[in-house]
């Protein structure tokens, strides 16, 4: 039985009652996979996000897209560039600009979604990356945060890299919807990024995540294929084996 596109209020109804599904992908295959595994929520990179397929790969998948304040330039410029992106499929838009920025937002109807503990366009305010939220005066400051935004007008935001004890109260106590990234199971919906499940991270990949497959080994593989390919191509050339009379046309 197809899904259908969930919207604001279907999302809000679910609080408490379901965790959700959320990934960060990064292609238009990777959108069809989701949307056949019956992934939730979905964060894509506006280039895929605004792609005409997209919507045809991916029909039934709540959708945000998004820059960071240090991307957009001035709030106004956030503004044209959301109300752009609505225009465009998205529905929903990152936020990690100032709650000013955000109530502006909110006030022209623009479902935001805001960012609380490790937020990499912020991380030197927070000590860098790493967890947040480990002590209770650091606990009590992410309420904080997380009751701002939700006063500030936003739909959501991300929690990421908090203690699961702090995550789960701090979601207990809001009306907005708390998405977790390295946050535990107390929260709404539960976030990874499509390299990590996949396998092919560059570098370290995160405590948080999890790998499920190992898609490096076979790019590997793939790639020393093509190598040898190619390698073939250029001896039948040298030694003339190609083009042979298959693939010539004749007077």
């Amino acid at each position: 039985m197809s899904r259908k596109l969930p919207n604001v209020v279907d999302l809000r109804a679910l609080k408490g009652k379901k965790q959700l599904s959320m990934l960060r992908y990064f292609t238009i295959e990777e959108a069809a996979a989701a949307e056949t595994a019956g992934v939730d929520i979905a964060s894509v990179p506006p280039e895929i996000l605004f792609d005409p397929r997209y919507r045809e790969v991916a029909p039934s998948i709540f959708s945000m897209t998004g820059q960071t304040h240090t991307q957009c330039g001035t709030p106004l410029d956030y503004l044209r560039w959301c109300n752009d992106a609505v225009e465009r499929g998205a529905d929903a838009l990152y936020c990690s600009g100032s709650m000013q920025t955000v109530e502006m937002l909110a006030r022209e109807y623009i479902p935001v979604v805001g960012h609380v503990g490790l937020v990499p366009a912020r991380a030197t305010w927070t000590g860098g990356f790493r967890a947040v939220g480990k002590t209770a005066a650091d606990a009590l400051r992410l309420f904080d945060e997380v009751k701002a935004y939700e006063n500030a007008g936003a739909i959501a935001i991300e929690l990421e890299v908090v203690p699961e004890e702090v995550a789960t109260e701090i979601s207990k106590r809001v009306n907005i919807l708390v998405w977790s990234m390295g946050a535990g199971a107390g929260c709404d919906a539960q976030y990874l990024f499509s390299n990590d499940i996949l396998g092919y991270t560059e570098g370290r990949v995160p405590r948080h995540a999890k790998v499920y497959r190992d898609f490096q080994a076979e790019y590997d593989r793939l790639q020393n294929e093509r190598i040898a390919a190619f390698q073939e191509f250029v001896a039948d050339v040298e030694t003339g084996a190609f083009p042979k009379g298959e693939q010539l046309v004749k007077m």
